[in-house]
């Protein structure tokens, strides 16, 4: 019993760590998305992409799309950090 009351601490850390990195990195994403790409909009506008151009693209569909990409993304990393350190909820 005492080995068990060990571990749990432990994976607690390590799935707060590895908890943490994963919103990082979701959110370094979601700024590029947010405001990078807005931000270099008339830059990307000299390359076209369907038609349009790249700029225009990235601010009506490209963003939203990389959103709910990321959102499924988070969602699957997250549930495979749970059930390898043990907190899957089932």
């Amino acid at each position: 019993m005492s080995s068990q009351s060990s571990d749990t601490p432990a994976k607690a850390v390590e799935h707060w760590n590895r908890t943490k990195s994963l919103m990082w990195v979701t959110l370094v994403i979601w700024f590029i998305f947010s405001f990078g790409v807005h931000f270099f909009v008339n830059q990307l506008n000299t390359i076209t992409f369907i038609g349009f151009p790249l700029g225009f693209y990235m601010a009506a569909q490209g963003s939203l799309i990389a959103f709910v990409v990321l959102t499924f993304w988070y969602s699957s990393k997250q549930n495979q950090i749970d059930e390898e350190c043990g907190m899957a909820e089932d």
